[in-house]
């Protein structure tokens, strides 16, 4: 049970799984159960009444997982089409088969529940995410009513990648917005909250 009783509305973002041979490590495929693991333990700390995220491989999917097993509502943004996000952001690294199943998964759960939340963005570059991350920030923002903590969780390896880096505009943005920023390790997953 948390120590702030308030009712918790979840901003998430983080990174992807690391592509076969990336110079620099940020999520490992082989974290993932623990990323899952630490995922789930601090929606059990936190108790949100809600999950805003988009649907990427890595910490998008894991987390959207772990709220569907613990009955957490969640909304999903993506830039554009479910399809070819799916093509752009979700098969495109290892395990596709993986992903792709969770990806189908959690788009048929969200579009069954009024929950799937698609952008008109024509490109796939650095633009369009960095606007889901905003529509991510503002969809939680809006349902968040006065004395709801609102809290942006980012999963990631604790260092920007540069300018750009969309995981930490996300932190940036929710944290002008209000929300308390909690990060979990895709290196050394341990719970937050």
């Amino acid at each position: 049970m948390p120590a702030d009783m308030r009712p918790t509305i979840v901003a998430l973002a983080g990174r992807r799984i690391d592509a076969d041979g990336a110079k620099a490590v940020r999520f490992p495929f082989a974290n993932v159960p623990a990323v899952r693991k630490a995922l789930g333990e601090t929606f059990d700390r936190l108790a949100p009444s809600l999950l805003v995220a988009s649907a990427a491989c890595g910490a998008d999917l894991i987390a959207l997982e772990a709220a569907a097993e613990r009955d957490i509502p969640s909304r999903i943004v993506l830039p554009f089409e479910p399809a070819r996000f799916r093509t752009t952001s979700v098969v495109d690294r290892p395990g596709p088969e993986f992903w792709g199943k969770l990806y189908d998964d959690m788009i048929a759960r969200a579009q069954a529940r009024g929950g799937l939340i698609v952008l008109t963005h024509s490109e796939d570059g650095g633009g369009a995410y960095l606007a889901a991350n905003d529509a991510i920030v503002a969809t939680a923002g809006a349902a968040a009513p006065a004395g709801t903590r609102r809290v942006a969780v980012i999963a990631w390896e604790g260092a920007p990648r540069g300018d750009g880096d969309a995981t930490k505009q996300f932190a940036d943005v929710a944290e002008r917005n209000g929300f308390t920023v909690l990060a979990i390790s895709t290196m050394d997953p341990q719970p937050v909250g």
